[in-house]
């Protein structure tokens, strides 16, 4: 059976247009694929668990840990920092998952400056209407956060471009139909395969 190195996939787009829904559902149907938990500075929300949703820290302690140099990616996101642990990421390979990372174009350009095989998913909403719409339904923001992450929209979609694939997500079950089909077609890349030569000597007459 062929194997393949195993990557990490980003998933970004602004809030509201659907990527945490789809990272949802692609933990549930690909199990090769694990979620990478980020630590956060922020107050934990109604519903959010510990370890599941994030790690809740104090500045102080992700201030250390940036000091220390032990997280791969962080950002600072309407004033609270959000940050990836490098050694969760190493545990998650070392068990050959490939890592699924919710994160921003912060976070995206830095994974690529460490030593990982990154792959980029930019997701955008149908339009700024639709956008709009979502983020008022969602019921989790107060009108001015509305306002915020309506004009910070602005600027995440102007990164799109930096990234390896786009997809629009105006429905959900076909964007994961459509992100599975990409991961699918990463791990069969010729160069990230590891054991293509051994697996073509079976064929040798």
């Amino acid at each position: 059976m062929l194997k393949h190195k195993n990557f990490l996939i980003v998933l970004s787009s602004p809030s509201g247009a659907g990527k945490t829904s789809i990272s949802r559902q692609l933990i549930k149907i690909d199990k090769q694929i694990a979620l990478s938990i980020s630590c956060t500075t922020r107050t934990i929300r109604k519903g959010e668990k510990e370890k599941k949703d994030y790690y809740f820290i104090k500045e102080k302690s992700f201030n250390e840990m940036i000091t220390k140099d032990e997280l791969l990616e962080y950002a600072n996101v309407f004033g609270n920092l959000y940050g990836t642990p490098k050694n969760k990421v190493l545990a998650l390979t070392i068990k050959n998952k490939d890592v699924l990372f919710d994160i921003d174009w912060q976070g995206f350009q830095q994974l690529k400056q460490n030593e990982f095989d990154v792959v980029g998913i930019f997701i955008l909403p149908p339009s700024k209407k639709e956008l709009a719409r979502r983020l008022d339904k969602r019921g989790r923001d107060t009108k001015e956060e509305v306002v915020n992450r309506m004009k910070l929209a602005q600027s995440e979609i102007s990164h799109f471009l930096e990234y390896d694939y786009i997809v629009v997500n105006d429905d959900l079950e076909k964007s994961v139909k459509n992100i599975l089909s990409i991961i699918e077609t990463e791990r069969h890349k010729r160069d990230r395969l590891i054991n293509l030569t051994k697996f073509i000597d079976k064929f040798r007459f």
